[in-house]
């Protein structure tokens, strides 16, 4: 019955509706009240004229606050107005803008309920007209004021179904801005959550990554500390080279979330001798075959991809393997096919699992390839078909 309006809205509707009612009122009674030749018209019905216009502009000034008690308010005010036994008014144009508010701004029922009094209030103003003002062409024989009536019924229906006409199409135009809204407003919590995943796909590929490598070489170290200090001293080495490198990863993927900036620099293909190094400082001799070799260039997403996948699974192996791992790279003219084995620790009661996995597969699903991950056997298989279209 009542919308949300904020209250600027409204004392802008109640001042309009103060306006036309001082405007529209005086007038209607300046040309249709006493001394204007109508001598049937006396005060009562002047009052009757005036308690009528407060009405209808009463409906006028909550129209979009409450479309259906605006509504009721042109009724009361019209049937008053013709109980006064005034014919159409200036006032009348309150009953217009009443119309397009229920049409505009009421609710389903309201709308048609705006519809209704549209054609009704046409034929009741019709009849009205003919009967009790006796509006007719000619000698007002019966025929003519059956023309008549025709006539006046298809004026009234067409003035008030223009104004519930434009508030309809009003209307439409709000739903249609509504509608564009919550679209954007989807679309731009799409491009967040998207946003939120990849940075969270990075920071776990670093991560998880620098970790097993920090984690690998610290215990290597300890177990190495009494009989080989140098052996200890290299492995700390090393896990501060890989700690600092991660840092600095995770502090520009931090500034990326943070500033919304574009992807900064990504790993590519030249990139894989140092991270096979870091599999090798982490006590994992990868056997790294590529056949055949890169056509071209591949693209940067598709480099990126399989950077990240060979980190991950090299991870998984560093993790959960027992230090055999077998890395294949088969760039064909139309994809580029990997491959990456691990024999599992004796210790290792399933297969890896958890995020990474679910890394490696949203990475090659972004290039429109296709990831498995299983056990088979003693062995963890890794394998990944990325396409690459035509290289540059």
């Amino acid at each position: 019955m009542i919308r949300p309006l904020s209250r600027t809205a409204l004392i802008l509707d109640i001042v309009g509706a103060a306006l036309l009612f001082l405007v529209l009122t005086p007038m209607s009674l300046v040309f249709y009240g006493p001394g204007t030749g109508n001598t049937a018209i006396g005060g009562v019905a002047v009052g009757g004229v005036v308690i009528a216009s407060v009405l209808m502009f009463g409906g006028v000034a909550i129209g979009r606050l409450a479309p259906g008690l605006s509504l009721a308010a042109a009724w009361a005010g019209a049937v008053l107005q013709m109980l006064a036994g005034f014919g159409p008014l200036p006032i009348d144009v309150a009953i217009l803008l009443v119309l397009y508010a229920t049409a505009a701004w009421g609710t389903r029922r309201v709308l048609w309920w705006g519809f209704g009094s549209a054609l009704f209030g046409g034929l009741i103003a019709a009849v009205y007209m003919v009967i009790v003002n006796g509006v007719a062409f000619g000698t007002g024989t019966g025929w003519e004021k059956v023309t008549t009536g025709t006539l006046l019924l298809a004026i009234s229906v067409m003035a008030l179904g223009f104004a519930w006409v434009c508030g309809l199409l009003w209307r439409v135009v709000l739903r249609a801005r509504s509608t564009r809204t919550a679209q954007l407003q989807a679309e731009s919590l799409a491009a967040e959550e998207q946003e939120r995943v990849r940075i969270a796909r990075d920071m776990h590929d670093i991560v998880a990554h620098s970790l097993a490598v920090v984690i690998a070489q610290a215990d290597g170290a300890r177990y190495a500390a009494a009989a080989k200090p140098e052996v200890a001293t290299e492995a700390l080495g090393t896990i501060a080279q890989t700690a600092r490198g991660a840092l600095s990863d995770v502090r520009m993927l931090l500034t990326q979330l943070r500033h919304r900036q574009g992807d900064g620099p990504q790993p590519t293909l030249a990139d894989l001798e140092a991270l096979f190094a870091q599999v090798r400082q982490a006590g994992i001799e990868p056997r790294v075959t590529v056949d055949p070799m890169p056509p071209g260039e591949p693209p940067g997403a598709i480099q990126l991809a399989v950077y990240r996948i060979l980190q991950e699974a090299l991870t998984n192996a560093i993790r959960h393997g027992d230090g055999t791992v077998d890395v294949h790279l088969a760039w064909l003219p139309d994809r580029v096919d990997i491959d990456v084995r691990n024999t599992l620790a004796h210790d290792a009661e399933t297969a890896p699992g958890g995020h990474g996995l679910i890394g490696m597969r949203e990475r090659a699903q972004l290039v429109g390839g296709s990831l498995q991950a299983e056990r088979r056997g003693a062995q963890f298989v890794v394998h990944a078909s990325l396409p690459i279209g035509a290289s540059a």
